[in-house]
């Protein structure tokens, strides 16, 4: 296994240790060891994909295991979010549901022997929905208004990899 991959994996396995810490500091208006541990398991997805695409290390499974540890990450926080009272959960409903249907679309095209990597506007979402995280954590002033931008970012690139693969889906 890769480094890439082996980052992937590692924003895995840090989901159940931010939940414990959110769940230690959640009568804290300020979560600094979950935010530490959020926005250490955020950056490896920037830095996994840095260094496949530098090295040329760029595999299906990254392909596939990257967006889905992202997926895996922020739903674990937005849900939390929601309980610990920080987060509407109609915001969050809608960014699972997109996130749930471009994953139907991936096992879909999997099946058909094709890879769909993530695209520019869910790389954005991905990024706008991990700064949203961390000021809803840091309880940081505009945090509520930023996962507004999410859910618009969300909605624009769900659409997006929809038209992207219509083919794929109309043969379905």
């Amino acid at each position: 296994m890769n480094t890439p991959n082996k980052l992937t994996v590692l924003r895995f396995i840090l989901v159940p240790f931010f939940l414990a810490a959110a769940y230690y500091e959640k009568q804290q208006s300020v979560m600094i060891i979950s935010t530490i541990i959020f926005a250490v398991a955020s950056f490896t997805d920037f830095l996994d994909g840095y260094l496949a695409r530098k090295h040329n290390l760029v595999t299906d499974f990254g392909k596939f295991m990257d967006p889905l540890a992202d997926k895996v990450l922020v739903a674990a926080a937005l849900l939390f979010l929601i309980q610990a009272g920080r987060v509407e959960a109609w915001l969050v409903i809608i960014i699972i549901t997109r996130e749930y249907a471009i994953s139907i679309i991936r096992a879909i095209a999997a099946t058909n022997g094709k890879v769909i990597a993530a695209s520019g506007g869910g790389k954005i979402k991905t990024v706008t929905q991990m700064l949203a995280i961390i000021m809803l954590l840091l309880s940081m002033p505009f945090g509520d208004i930023m996962m507004y931008v999410c859910v618009a970012l969300t909605l624009y690139s769900g659409v997006e990899y929809i038209w992207n693969n219509r083919e794929l889906i109309a043969e379905r």
